[in-house]
């Protein structure tokens, strides 16, 4: 299971970190054999940061090896699709083929959604429809010329994006889902049909599947079905990427860890998660308990897990990740 490094790329709104400090923590990762990628989050009004795709040319610009990507894209159904294929085809050259794109439909419960939705007149259902139809107009502009496309959302006429994309045939696409979060939880409801229709959407559109759910039996029902239904659509499993979005806290005193990390991710989301919730979504304590954690989704057969830093050291925090958990990974 390769491990990655998640930016906190909204902290630079509460001084956990700064542009260039992003950029160092970019090297450093590259420098890392045992980081394999690195990538930022992104939204446009619903949760403000700093701009994904610009960010990632600065980190293109400072990186050689690991692949580099948003986890996910949330502003994906609200952006021109030829400007973002133009965009990120830049961004595959600089990055010289190693982007990924991870896309999701983004609808944010909160005000900042629904200023996105007015400004862009867009309904919430309408964001999976034009999720789809970017893909599959993205995916034809950087492999065809003169493409012309009529969808529901979108129509253009005789587009040809050049300069391409390095990687071939075009930049992968993943497609990242939590729908029906908690399924098979305690009181948690138990919509499977929803769920199992975001899964088979991400087989039929995508080339891999990311999530930032955490509790191990919710996963690993996800995980059988997706490969059980990529089987079955003639898709070998075994090719269809499955990845994690993590968090961590190291710090040996665990509950100190857990608390730095509610307060990191409260004010991250402005919202107040269950003590439960981070417990789950976040490694937290000594090394030997993060590697523990973690090694959970090693077990269940994820392809990578990318972990954020829950916390305000991220320098030392980062240090500890490669010098003290990735060894036990590894191990």
């Amino acid at each position: 299971m390769n491990i990655g490094l998640t930016l906190p790329n909204r902290g630079v709104l509460f001084g956990v970190t700064t542009p260039a400090e992003m950029l160092r923590m970019a090297e450093i990762a590259d420098a890392t054999e045992g980081i394999a990628s690195v990538w930022v989050g992104d939204s446009l009004l619903g949760k403000p940061r700093m701009e994904s795709i610009a960010l990632l040319a600065g980190i293109a610009a400072r990186t050689k090896r690991v692949r580099l990507g948003p986890a996910c894209m949330a502003s994906f159904a609200l952006r021109d699709p030829v400007l973002l294929a133009y965009q990120w085809a830049s961004l595959d050259l600089l990055a010289e083929g190693r982007t990924v794109l991870v896309v999701c439909t983004g609808i944010v419960p909160q005000a900042g959604g629904r200023v996105e939705n007015e400004l862009y007149g867009l309904e919430p259902r309408d964001r999976v429809g034009r999720m789809i139809e970017w893909i599959t107009l993205l995916k034809r502009l950087w492999t065809e010329e003169n493409v012309t496309f009529e969808g529901k959302h979108y129509r253009c006429e005789n587009i040809t994006i050049e300069p391409r994309a390095t990687a071939q045939p075009h930049p992968p696409i993943w497609m990242a889902s939590n729908a029906g979060r908690g399924v098979g939880m305690a009181g948690a409801p138990a919509d499977r049909v929803l769920v199992e229709r975001t899964l088979r959407r991400a087989v039929n559109h995508a080339d891999g599947w990311e999530t930032s759910l955490s509790e191990p039996d919710d996963l690993r029902w996800r995980l059988d079905y997706l490969r059980e239904y990529a089987a079955s659509v003639g898709r070998d499993p075994a090719t269809f990427a499955t990845h994690l979005y993590h968090n961590i806290n190291i710090n040996e005193d665990r509950a100190a860890a857990l608390d730095e990390s509610k307060r990191f991710l409260d004010t991250y989301y402005t919202t107040d998660y269950p003590p439960d919730y981070i417990a789950s979504w976040t490694a937290a304590g000594s090394p030997e308990q993060c590697a523990e954690h973690l090694r959970v989704f090693k077990d269940m057969g994820f392809d990578e897990v990318t972990v954020r830093i829950a916390g305000w050291d991220q320098f030392g925090q980062l240090e500890r990740l490669i010098g003290e958990v990735l060894p036990l990974l590894d191990a």
